[in-house]
């Protein structure tokens, strides 16, 4: 729905951007703006500023900025419309009048809505009943106390056919509404419609304003065809774009709670009755794009709290390709593995809530998860190999639209990919130094290296570095065609190291390039000391340079020896 700019511009001279973001962030006033820490990522520094003024926004250590309508959007995951109405009721406004047919389509969500909500409040009652004893001692088993069943307000389906279509026409509600609103089926030879949920526990399903849309009802026969059965898609439940828990989280992620997707309807209750109240699950499906956005809507990086088996991976693997193109700065996700055959109600009732705690601490970023899909049970004892993983990992990362996060992607592949293939060293030899594995020198000793055996073993070593540098920034196509040798490769100096970090990237169009990159990271004395070095000026393939035969083998040379 399109709104008159002068109805939007009413609700902000009425409500104060202070005053919205001033419910969930601590501001501080400072001269004409406020202060507070950012609602969207954890910082000790304040970062974020109000100015009522100009009626506005803006988070330095995220980029966000907007609005009072966009603050509400970013932190409680509504749609703009829901956003106008929220604010357009605090200022007490009348919502502009809308086109019929979408008027006609408000009055019935509404109607359905009065459907849903009678049913949840009969579900809440027949709990309480002797034909619910087996659910209530169900609740109990799992250590969902009164208190929780409350909160939640979970219930009880009877296994009778037509007891609940009964109860709502007997208040007055249509049968046709009592089908579109997923809680009665009606069979297809034309017979009475019956109640679609029976013999069940029931979870209400909320939406953003907490507002009951659906139902999710777990089997107590365990003979039933379907252990957990959710309502089917209506007018106001579409199961992809809807989260269990989803109001209530929202609300307490303005205390800076992490948000915890868990699997289902229990974990999350788990979750709560620990402490973790901004907890959430998707609908008994894998997460959707629409489910990941809201998600993000409500805080910057969900901890994707999985069961610790391998449906559990599955489900994070599938994950991480569905969020890869959808990365973006200000949008993350980690992991939290639970141990295996576990989930987060297992580990709190084993360990209690501090044993969970230890797991989120430990949440590794979705790079890592990444890397461990790419890379677990294989073998890397050949070049093709090794080949595969590169192409494998480089065709999920380039997935990823966003150019400077794709880049901080690829560093943290080539550290992962250097602690995989790092030979192991020989601990009486220096760092730097090849030990078991290391290819040896197949090289007569030229005069230049008899001077080099001579020498100090750690002016040498340093010498020997320093000329592989110079060479390669000298001839970068040479970096390309021994990206193996220099991917398992460590100076002892660090300063030498840092430039060879930078090489290791490759795909450099000439050597101005590569002195660019390496100015622009580590300043300009960091080359003027290499090429005012004496042995680098004397090396035969940088005197007359544009022989990249002579360049590459100059530095397999140069590269024995340092194994040697």
């Amino acid at each position: 729905m399109a709104f008159p700019q002068n109805f939007l511009q009413e609700i902000k001279n009425r409500i104060s951007v202070s005053d919205v973001v001033g419910r969930k962030v601590k501001l501080q006033r400072r001269g004409r703006e406020f202060v507070g820490l950012s609602p969207f990522k954890p910082e000790r520094t304040p970062s974020f500023t109000v100015n009522d003024d100009k009626q506005f926004y803006h988070c330095f250590s995220t980029g966000k900025h907007g609005s009072v309508f966009d603050f509400l959007m970013e932190t409680e995951g509504l749609s703009f419309l829901e956003a106008v109405e929220a604010l357009a009721r605090q200022a007490g406004l009348q919502m502009p009048q809308n086109d019929p047919k979408s008027a006609e389509k408000a009055r019935q969500q509404a109607s359905l809505i009065d459907v849903t909500q009678a049913a949840a409040t009969w579900f809440s009652a027949q709990l309480a009943k002797s034909n619910a004893a087996a659910a209530r001692s169900y609740l109990e088993k799992r250590g969902v106390s009164d208190a929780l069943v409350r909160e939640f307000g979970l219930g009880f389906a009877p296994s009778e056919r037509r007891e609940l279509v009964e109860h709502l026409q007997a208040r007055g509600m249509k049968i046709d509404m009592i089908v579109e609103a997923g809680l009665a089926i009606k069979p297809d030879d034309g017979g009475a419609p019956y109640d679609r949920f029976r013999g069940r526990i029931m979870f209400p399903i909320r939406d953003m304003r907490g507002r009951c849309i659906a139902f999710g009802g777990r089997a107590m026969d365990p003979a039933a065809r379907a252990k957990y059965l959710n309502s089917p898609e209506t007018t106001l439940f579409d199961k992809g774009r809807s989260l269990y828990n989803q109001e209530a989280a929202r609300s307490e992620l303005g205390k800076n709670s992490p948000l915890i997707v868990a699997e289902g309807y229990m974990d999350v209750i788990a979750l709560v009755e620990a402490g973790f109240s901004a907890s959430i699950a998707p609908l008994g499906t894998a997460i959707t794009e629409d489910q990941l956005t809201l998600m993000w809507r409500m805080h910057t990086e969900p901890i994707i709290a999985l069961d610790g088996d391998t449906a559990g991976l599955r489900a994070a693997f599938r994950l991480i390709d569905l969020a890869l193109p959808m990365l973006e700065t200000g949008r993350a996700l980690r992991f939290a593995l639970m141990p295996q055959g576990q989930d987060p109600d297992d580990v709190i009732r084993q360990g209690g809530p501090q044993a969970l705690q230890g797991l989120l601490d430990q949440a590794v970023p979705m790079v890592e998860l990444m890397w461990r899909q790419a890379t677990e049970g294989q073998v890397y004892d050949s070049p093709e190999r090794k080949a595969a993983l590169d192409k494998t990992i480089g065709s999920k990362i380039a997935l990823i639209r966003d150019p400077g996060l794709r880049t901080h992607y690829q560093n943290a592949v080539k550290d992962l990919r250097w602690n995989l293939f790092r030979p192991q060293r020989n601990p009486t030899s220096g760092r730097g130094r090849f030990g078991v594995g290391a290819r040896p020198s197949s090289a007569q000793p030229s005069t230049k290296a008899s001077a080099l055996a001579a020498a100090d073993d750690g002016v040498a070593q340093y010498i020997r570095e320093a000329v592989i540098i110079a060479v390669l920034v000298a001839s970068p196509a040479v970096i390309d065609q021994l990206v193996e040798d220099l991917s398992m490769l460590e100076f002892a100096d660090a300063e030498l190291d840092r430039v060879l970090k930078i090489l290791r990237g490759g795909g450099f169009a000439d050597r101005s390039e590569v002195e660019a990159r390496v100015t622009e990271a580590l300043g300009a004395g960091v080359l003027e000391k290499l090429w005012a070095s004496g042995h680098v000026a004397i090396t035969p393939c940088l005197r007359h340079p544009g022989n990249i035969e002579m360049a590459r083998m100059t530095v397999e040379e140069e590269l024995a020896k340092l194994g040697s």
